[in-house]
């Protein structure tokens, strides 16, 4: 008799326990970030009208988390991953409320701003990594392209909803109060997961925290595929730090429409992405994964340039002729996150001794985002002298983050590619 063929169907996740739960703890806390990303860019320019604050603070928010990422992995393989994504929502609820009462009180200068975002960053790669490496001991490794297209689909539904809703709060609360009201979504989040258990997993862990934090860097720097993904991607990334700078400023100054309007722009890659996930999630990624990462990094450099003359480097533009490029950009380089997403996710699942997943994804997902701040902070500093620049300079991103991929990416690894530490 032969083996009745496993269920590889978007409906199977239904079966899997407490999945659902850690699916609306996600969807919740990840609107939550994507308000706080556009927010905080919208709050810094209206009161400190300073675009270099908004790329300082965009960067404070990100990087000293990745920075912290080996420690957040070895803490994830040890002490489980639950607790520690409601800690971090927690502290992500205080410190908005925090940064709102104090502008408030017009007691928050731009230093003090810069501080609490830095510490809010700290703990944020906990839940970004914990969720990450929760659903592959959560579902089984046949729904991994399912389970790895709902986790990218999270990213799009928070990037259709989260830009707009937070854009609406800024201009009809004010940015203090929107502040304080984007704190609820992490607050919903925290609530959902509380009492929710997750699976056991066996350990690599020598007992001590800096030394399996050091052993989680090695692993991961010698596993080929988590080399090649952390540095590629985070090339590619430089660009779309640049892009969450620039495409504010493009639509408030140089096409004068709205804060509303950066939301919707914003959210028409999340359109096109949540179409492009649900198809791509349905495939085998098996043999497939080294195209999915390429192909679509090397479209995104001419879908980036189309934004150029948005930006008024040919001169004065219409301005629903510049906000039709820039929709239209985002719309296209969201749809090409659907690909890359799920080979991305899963061609790391199969890569990874499970032992390992916690250190070796927050290394990975740390390398893959840092361009991401940087981005952000270069964009800044050139927004004020030259917004075509940021622009040249995302394609040139996307071009090289082609080539570092289609070099360095292995096309064939077995698991745990790269010899792990003793």
């Amino acid at each position: 008799m032969t083996a009745a063929p496993l269920d590889r169907s978007y409906r199977a996740l239904l079966g899997v326990p407490n999945l659902g739960r850690v699916v609306a703890s996600m969807l919740l806390a990840r609107i939550g970030q994507s308000m706080v990303g556009v927010a905080i860019v919208l709050f810094a320019l209206a009161e400190y009208d300073s675009p270099a604050l908004a790329g300082l603070v965009t960067f404070a928010s990100i990087f000293p988390g990745l920075l912290m990422a080996p420690i957040a992995g070895a803490l994830l393989d040890r002490h489980g991953r639950v607790r520690l994504m409601v800690l971090d929502y927690v502290v992500a609820l205080a410190s908005l409320v925090l940064i709102g009462c104090l502008s408030l009180a017009d007691r928050l200068p731009a230093p003090l701003l810069v501080v609490i975002v830095i510490i809010t960053s700290l703990t944020s790669i906990l839940s970004i990594v914990g969720l990450r490496t929760l659903f592959p001991i959560m579902a089984p490794p046949q729904l991994w392209e399912r389970v790895n297209a709902v986790d990218s689909n999270g990213y799009v539904v928070a990037t259709i909803l989260g830009p707009p809703l937070a854009a609406v709060l800024v201009a009809v609360l004010g940015p203090p109060e929107a502040m304080i009201a984007i704190g609820l979504p992490f607050g919903l989040a925290a609530l959902v997961l509380v009492g929710v258990e997750e699976p056991a997993t066996a350990v690599a862990s020598s007992g001590r925290l800096l030394v399996d934090a050091w052993e989680g860097l090695r692993y991961a720097w010698g596993n080929l595929t988590i080399r090649g993904l952390g540095i590629s991607v985070s090339v590619l990334n430089l660009a779309w730090g640049m892009l969450t700078i620039v495409i504010p400023l493009i639509v408030l100054t140089v096409l004068d429409y709205g804060a509303v309007m950066v939301g919707f722009v914003f959210a028409a890659s999340g359109i096109s992405g949540m179409f492009s996930a649900f198809v791509f999630g349905r495939l085998d990624s098996r043999g497939r994964e080294w195209r999915m990462l390429v192909i679509p990094m090397i479209l995104s450099a001419p879908i980036v340039l189309l934004m150029l003359p948005a930006t008024g480097a040919f001169g004065p533009i219409a301005p629903i002729a510049g906000l039709t490029l820039v929709a239209g950009s985002m719309f296209l380089f969201g749809f090409l996150t659907g690909p890359l997403d799920i080979a991305m996710f899963t061609i790391r699942q199969r890569r990874t001794d499970p032992a390992w997943m916690g250190r070796a994804f927050a290394v990975s997902m740390a390398l893959n985002f840092s361009g991401f701040p940087i981005g952000a902070a270069i964009a800044g500093a050139l927004a004020a002298g030259s917004l075509p620049a940021a622009i040249v300079l995302g394609v040139v991103a996307c071009v090289a983050s082609a080539v570092l991929a289609a070099m360095l990416v292995p096309v064939d690894a077995p698991v745990s590619a790269g010899a792990p530490p003793p």
